[in-house]
């Protein structure tokens, strides 16, 4: 049995939906309640609520408080703070749930709620589908409304506190750092950690209003933090989403690091030094194939999984793998954090700059990317790929044509109504027919907005 709400990162969606209002998210805290209950956690267990900088985050986390609390557990707040902090407070605090309340790199307008088992990793597709038969059909008349008393932690300090000792204190001393924190949850937490180390900094998106995250900065829109790290003279730029459990980089030539590159850079340093756990890196199917020839060259391994940095975390606990991610930014260190933290990345990344003196425009050397081109279409409807006439002979027929010198993805994206589509090829010129022989295809089969 599929589920029904839950998609590759929690549930999502516009704020005042059907699945994202008070009432739908209390009765996902009574759910989820019931869910931990049914387990084994004793009545009156801490359950830490966290969430970002959106207007809509607070209303949502009452409500779901409040849904936690009827069944008899007790929420405990930790306001704004990056999704990576829930994770630790869930750890530190042997709490039997973390929930945060963030629509990660959407718009304001949308909002999300996702869940942490009490080890600090995100939930498994079977607890999620578990959860959603567990929901009552109602919340009670007003009772969305009605926030419980709610104890705080601060678990900004906290994490502030672990991410700070990666790093000997005033490493950063003389280093001119670019952060833009997308006007998002770790506004403060990145700041004070990377002022702590001595970083000279310029910020980017820093001035949240409740309805300006994600809008034009962060990992999404990284070409401000490249313009001020050119223009500034910066050591590098380190660019989160809304709730910093993505990282983006850029070098001091004002050149963009993805995913892929900060991962190839990690997992090169690390064989070098005979570091990387089972000498294994997990990635996505979007990850570009140059990843594997970087990696394989240095005497490693690549492993594969399907989108979503949660698959790709249960994928290195079952390899006992600790360096693993996404090509969007998500990157798992598991020897500091079981899930994705923008921080803790570009801190690692930096610690490879100071154990080889080389800027970070000869580290991102050490991959060299297959040609490669996305797209995302907005569509109005999801329709099931085994309904759609065209774009699977399309796809079959790229395929044959590219042979081992290529490949097509081609997806539906688990958090918004979009297609992604991906190709890798030789070329770029082949690349770029083959993707606009897939944009067709999709218009045959799809309305694309």
């Amino acid at each position: 049995m599929s589920r029904k709400y839950f998609g590759t990162d929690g549930v999502r969606g516009p704020y005042g939906s059907d699945i994202m209002n008070e009432s739908f998210a209390w009765r996902l805290g009574a759910a989820a309640a019931r869910f931990v209950l049914a387990q084994g956690a004793p009545a009156g267990a801490t359950v830490i609520i966290g969430r970002d900088t959106r207007a809509s985050g607070e209303s949502l986390e009452h409500a779901l408080a409040a849904g936690l609390a009827s069944v008899g557990l007790k929420p405990v707040s930790t306001g704004i703070v990056p999704t990576p902090a829930v994770s630790l407070a869930v750890r530190l605090e042997q709490a039997v749930l973390g929930v945060v309340i963030t629509a990660s790199h959407n718009p304001a307008a949308d909002n999300g709620i996702k869940f942490f088992g009490s080890s600090g990793i995100k939930l498994t597709d079977e607890d999620e589908l578990r959860i959603e038969q567990l929901l009552p059909p109602a919340a009670p008349a007003n009772g969305a409304k009605k926030m419980p008393a709610t104890a705080f932690l601060d678990a900004s300090s906290l994490y502030k506190k672990t991410v700070t000792s990666l790093l000997p204190m005033i490493t950063l001393k003389g280093w001119k750092i670019v952060l833009d924190t997308a006007n998002g949850a770790a506004c403060a937490t990145s700041r004070d950690v990377l002022t702590q180390l001595g970083a000279e900094l310029t910020l980017i998106g820093n001035q949240p209003d409740g309805a300006n995250i994600n809008a034009g900065v962060g990992s999404q829109h990284p070409e401000k933090m490249a313009a001020a790290v050119k223009a500034g003279g910066a050591r590098l730029g380190i660019a989160h989403d809304g709730d910093a459990d993505r990282c983006i980089l850029c070098d001091e030539r004002g050149e963009i690091l993805d995913g892929d590159e900060i991962l190839t850079l990690l997992a090169l340093h690390a064989l070098n030094e005979d570091l990387l756990a089972k000498r294994t890196l997990v990635v996505t199917v979007q990850s570009n194939l140059g990843v594997d020839a970087a990696i394989q060259a240095a005497g490693g391994r690549v492993v594969r999984t399907q989108v979503g940095d949660r698959y790709v975390i249960e994928q290195m606990l079952a390899d006992g793998a600790t360096l693993g991610g996404e090509s969007s930014g998500h990157v798992i260190c598991a020897d500091v954090s079981p899930t994705g933290d923008g921080l803790v990345a570009a801190l690692k990344v930096i610690e490879v700059m100071l154990a080889t003196g080389r800027p970070l425009s000869e580290l991102r050397r050490g991959l060299r990317k297959f040609p490669q081109l996305s797209a995302a279409l907005t569509v109005r409807e999801k329709k099931p790929f085994d309904s759609l006439k065209t774009l699977p002979a399309e796809i079959k027929a790229i395929e044959a044509e590219l042979g081992t010198k290529g490949r097509v993805l081609v997806r539906y994206s688990g958090t918004e109504p979009k297609l992604r589509l991906l190709v890798e090829g030789p070329t770029d010129a082949i690349v770029l027919a083959c993707l606009n022989r897939l944009k067709a295809a999709t218009r045959a089969d799809l309305e694309v907005l």
